[in-house]
């Protein structure tokens, strides 16, 4: 038996806004003034104003942390066992700003001077134990390290314990915190990102991705747990599907094999077929190959064509946090009834026009269920199946 997942909380920090709503307005509007950073983000006031604790948190676990707290204040008194509800929060990288900062204390101050706090501040888990613990979540703690397809796979594989009566609620997602020189540099050299600044998924004249920061994170529950508490319902996990390209570190495999794959498995485990799918939030980072890829692979899945956007032409790519923030924005695509538009994007490659992309204007839509994407780097493909709460 197979129990069903519903998301009763949503917490996201990104670009375009702090906070589900202010996030949802900035889908909308587009990149903001400031770019692809997260300003003005305190993160005191989510350790209890406690200067000392928050210092000792990387900033990609402040993140998780604040995104944690939005989600778990809107499912309300969700934790009735502690031992049957934990956390599942993905990053690509981890602490990686801890390190570069650490390294060059290393080599200016020595040795002595390394801070004793940089292994827990660095570790890819932390953002999972520090949520744990200060909700006193005592289930399964876990972490995915799939480069940019771990919070779509964070999310899946907490849904599956619920599914599996193994727990009966998760707080799952994914952070990302690489603005820093080296983090950034590494990318460019890779000539990975967009040498002219803007994201334009699917667009003729893309050139690369936006580099940014962000964390999505849901609270998931069993079904009948959360109904018959009264929490209302946002939406439902209804499958998940993971592959593997098993063919380049960086380049996806040639025809999207591995994305059809995942596509069909997601799908399948929801119990539907293709046609029944609604809407896609494309991965679509805006370089030339993966977009390719993902196009042609949608096109050989689907005989229809369904509404198809990419959020990163607003929130550009922040990479272990992605897939999660994306399910966070088909969700409230959900909830308000309503596609973004893929901002940066003006005119569509004529070789992808196979897609129906929501460009300039968003597109009103009846929900049903849909997809989220996710392909990260080592060829790790992720997708989740997410439709409205129906009774």
């Amino acid at each position: 038996m197979k129990f069903r997942v519903a998301v009763t909380g949503l917490g996201v920090l990104a670009n375009v806004g702090i906070g589900s709503q202010k996030f949802w307005e900035g889908l909308i509007n587009g990149v903001p003034s400031h770019g692809y950073n997260i300003e003005d983000f305190d993160p005191l006031p989510y350790f209890n104003d406690n200067a000392k604790e928050a210092r000792r948190s990387d900033r990609f676990a402040q993140l998780a942390l604040a995104a944690a707290t939005e989600a778990i204040t809107q499912a309300g008194d969700f934790i009735t066992d502690p031992t049957r509800c934990g956390t599942w929060v993905g990053t690509g990288v981890g602490g990686l700003g801890t390190l570069e900062e650490q390294v060059k204390i290393l080599n200016e101050k020595g040795p002595r001077r390394v801070s004793p706090f940089l292994v827990p501040m660095m570790m890819a888990n932390a953002g999972s134990a520090l949520i744990s613990m200060r909700y006193g979540l005592q289930g399964p703690c876990e972490t995915t390290v799939t480069a940019c397809a771990a919070g779509t796979h964070s999310i899946a594989r907490a849904a599956d314990l619920i599914r599996s009566g193994k727990c009966e609620a998760m707080v799952a997602g994914g952070a990302e915190a690489t603005l820093n020189p080296i983090g950034q540099q590494g990318f460019i050299n890779m000539t990975a990102t967009s040498s002219t600044g803007i994201s334009r998924p699917f667009d003729q004249d893309r050139d690369g991705f936006m580099q940014s920061e962000g964390a999505g994170v849901l609270v998931l529950e069993e079904w009948e747990h959360a109904t018959n508490r009264g929490a209302p319902i946002l939406a439902e996990i209804l499958g998940s599907g993971s592959t593997a390209d098993a063919h380049h570190i960086t380049a996806p495999a040639p025809g999207g094999d591995g994305a059809i794959r995942c596509m069909k498995s997601a799908i399948d485990d929801a119990g539907l077929s293709p046609e029944r799918i609604v809407h896609i939030n494309a991965h679509g980072t805006s370089t030339s190959l993966n977009d390719a890829a993902e196009a042609e692979a949608i096109a050989s899945v689907f005989d229809h064509s369904p509404i198809v956007t990419s959020t990163k032409g607003a929130t550009g790519h922040s990479l272990g946090a992605a897939g999660a923030i994306e399910a966070a924005a088909l969700i409230l695509s959900i909830k308000g009834e309503l596609i973004p538009p893929t901002h940066g994007t003006k005119s569509v490659d004529k070789s992808l026009e196979s897609i129906d992309l929501v460009i300039n204007e968003p597109r009103p839509w009846n929900p049903g269920p849909s997809l989220s994407n996710s392909f990260g780097f080592g060829g790790h493909n992720g997708t989740l199946v997410i439709g409205p709460a129906i009774t």
